[in-house]
């Protein structure tokens, strides 16, 4: 049999970057998740002002790639996360990914000061360039950059190594329970490798049992956070914390099933909405209005908060004016209908067929959710059921993005 161990094979390339913008967004991190050789595989999470325009200087930028490469060495090399300050003195963490005893990639993070910023735990693994302090508006920039405690930076450090590794062995071993299954049809013909493949889902199910552990760990870690502010009465970080919680809980504890309830997928975008709306300082305001009469009403896991998220991309954040998304729902007696509406410049009908047949590349991010999502309507429902899209594209004419399910649909099982 041959195994694929690089990290796009493994993991769901958008539902990391949901987790990692999610992350970012919760504890104040910046956040990327690059390859073995460095490349990007995400969207950068929360980057610092101050980070940004240190990277318009080329000299600057160099010594930051730099930086992440040998933090990031290090990390494999010792096969946890490393924390250390970086050539600006700000300080950073790199996370390994790893299955196996094979790197797929690093996660870096940070951008934070200490507290305490004279601490001696801190390594540094480059030598300090002071000769951004001379630039204009830099040093001022600079003491804006959050400050975090050594507690919470090695508790954000394992809490990240944890749930990206967890992530990476759940999705590597439902992939060969996946080949089993294929394997096994052809029982006859394949016998010697079905066999050792029948061997490697039990050494990779011993090691997803031994992950289970882990988001456990993650949610103690979230809620201990979430107490700590009701003690000091933050409530916004306790409701932002715990909200954030309940998302990843809904992520990772995904059973084999790949449908859900109406309710639960309507939580988790309520969750993902509020935190947005958090990251983007009450740039828009969002309404949910769905009955609870639909709460049992069986949908796909996780088709709504694409299309959500797609009018966060395009409406919301390239929007001047006031917005809004509404998600709302009703059925004509056969069938449910959700609506996701935005006040937005629109689109294109042109570029939303486009989108919906899977022709835009992975520059337009939307497209791929759309795709995704109208793919897995087809298949769980059939083509009556593809997403609607309606739009005049016009200055805040809004889009509109429809999708339905089944009233009395149910599960089979065999």
């Amino acid at each position: 049999m041959t195994r694929s161990y690089e990290l796009e094979n493994l993991i769901n390339i958008e539902m990391l970057q949901t987790v990692q913008d999610n992350f970012s967004d919760s504890v104040g991190f910046s956040l990327i998740t690059v390859d073995t050789d460095g490349v990007p595989v995400t969207r950068p999470s929360g980057f610092s002002p101050f980070c940004s325009k240190v990277r318009i200087y080329k000299r600057l930028r160099d010594q930051c790639q730099h930086c992440d490469r040998v933090g990031g060495r290090t990390a494999v090399k010792e096969s946890k996360p490393t924390i250390y300050r970086c050539h600006c003195g700000l300080i950073d963490l790199a996370v390994p990914i790893i299955l196996r005893d094979k790197h797929l990639g690093t996660i870096l993070a940070g951008q934070v000061r200490l507290e305490d910023e004279y601490t001696p735990v801190i390594r540094q693994l480059v030598s300090y360039d002071d000769s951004w302090e001379d630039i204009a508006g830099l040093p001022e920039l600079y003491e804006s950059v959050p400050t975090v405690s050594v507690k919470k930076l090695n508790s954000a450090a394992n809490t990240l190594f944890h749930l990206a590794n967890y992530i990476v062995e759940q999705n590597y071993s439902n992939s060969i329970t996946q080949q089993l299954h294929a394997k096994n049809m052809e029982v006859v013909e394949e016998s010697k490798r079905a066999l050792e493949l029948e061997k490697s889902l039990r050494e990779s199910e011993l090691k997803a049992l031994a992950y289970q552990v882990n988001p456990h760990f993650l949610f103690n870690v979230l809620n201990a956070i979430g107490r700590l502010a009701y003690f000091e009465n933050a409530r916004k970080t306790e409701k932002v914390v715990y909200g954030f919680s309940d998302m990843m809980r809904y992520v990772l504890n995904k059973e084999v099933s790949q449908f859900v309830t109406v309710r639960n997928e309507v939580q988790h975008v309520g969750n993902y909405l509020y935190l947005q709306q958090i990251r983007m300082s009450d740039k828009f305001t969002y309404s949910i209005d769905v009955p609870e009469v639909y709460n049992s009403i069986l949908c796909p896991f996780m088709v709504l908060q694409p299309i959500v998220e797609n009018s966060i991309n395009y409406a919301i954040e390239l929007s001047g004016q006031e917005s809004f998304i509404k998600v709302r729902a009703y059925d004509d007696g056969t069938d449910l209908t959700l609506e996701i509406e935005d006040n937005g410049d629109g689109i294109d009908p042109a570029k939303a067929k486009d989108a919906l047949e899977g022709k835009i590349e992975h520059a337009g991010r939307g497209s791929i959710g759309l795709f995704n999502v109208n793919q897995r309507l087809v298949f769980s429902y059939g083509n009556d059921y593809k997403l609607r899209i309606e739009s005049p594209n016009t200055p805040g004419g809004g889009t509109l993005v429809k999708m339905r399910f089944p009233l009395d649909f149910d599960i089979v099982t065999s």
